[in-house]
């Protein structure tokens, strides 16, 4: 491979892609979490890793499952990366990943996939290294393998309100999405507030790698919120993050949710890059 060129990462391949993800260990935090879990085995992985070589070295990366997501690409990577998902067809559900090669992914993409069913041209990456001097809230906790039924209504509501579609629509009736959740459940990255039987407010702890974690399906019910319980709710959950599982805690925001950036901003929460979402 004298010449630039695209192939399919296999897993002897594992040590070259994770020098790429630790470039940007904050910001590639998703796909890193993904390569160390799987080792690159496709069946695990859930897609295929696309590596981008130039004069023989890998040097982008871009993860096709049911995101596509591109890492460490610059204009030349983002047009061969483009060329092999035009090839492959639209299999995923999003495109995500860093603003700038996102944006130039989707140029390249949109007169063939288009319309999206939904553009998020600017979302903060917001990060922290210690928790701020806000009191947690003591009813958060863990929330427990048995508490499925309490999880999934909130985690259903949560997906719903922020990407407009049910996921209990989806072709499989939503089975893939309680898998999901039941993993996260399972391994104890979920957490909650629960009162009168119901869950109101919740976190997960989505990826997490050894540099970083990042938090994900923050919510509240909605007759709950303007009264500081989120604020409370993430400082527990802040907490925990940060003395059990990574020095980095991170998160990414749309950047109209005026609400949600105070929370994280009193939170401690400063940002540290952009990212960009195309929803189908």
């Amino acid at each position: 491979m004298t010449t630039s060129t695209t192939r399919v990462l296999e897993p002897a391949d594992l040590s070259g892609a994770l020098a790429v993800l630790d470039q940007e260990p904050v910001a590639n935090a998703f796909v890193t979490a993904r390569v160390l879990d799987s080792g690159l085995e496709p069946p695990q992985l859930g897609g295929e890793m696309w590596g981008y070589y130039r004069r023989g070295r890998l040097v982008s990366l871009c993860y096709a499952g049911a995101n596509l997501v591109p890492v460490g690409a610059g204009p030349a990577a983002v047009r061969a990366f483009a060329d092999r998902a035009l090839r492959q067809g639209r299999r995923c559900s999003s495109i995500v990943g860093p603003l700038a090669p996102t944006a130039r992914l989707w140029t390249h993409l949109e007169p063939y996939w288009g319309p999206a069913r939904e553009v998020r041209g600017r979302q903060p990456l917001m990060a922290t290294e210690r928790a701020a001097d806000v009191t947690p809230d003591p009813l958060v906790r863990r929330m427990r393998k048995d508490e499925m039924d309490l999880v999934l209504p909130a985690a259903v509501a949560m997906f719903t309100e922020e990407v407009g579609v049910s996921p209990l629509e989806a072709p499989d009736g939503g089975l893939a999405y309680q898998s999901r959740v039941a993993e996260t459940v399972g391994t104890g990255r979920c957490f909650g507030r629960v009162e009168d039987g119901r869950v109101v407010f919740k976190a997960e702890i989505g990826a997490v790698t050894p540099h970083a974690c990042q938090l994900q399906g923050v919510w509240t019910a909605p007759e709950y919120r303007g009264h500081g319980l989120a604020t409370a709710g993430l400082a527990a959950v802040l907490r925990h993050a940060l003395a059990e599982v990574a020095p980095v805690v991170s998160l990414y925001v749309n950047d109209f949710n005026a609400p949600a950036l105070a929370v994280y901003r009193r939170l401690g929460f400063v940002e540290a890059g952009a990212l960009m979402s195309v929803l189908f």
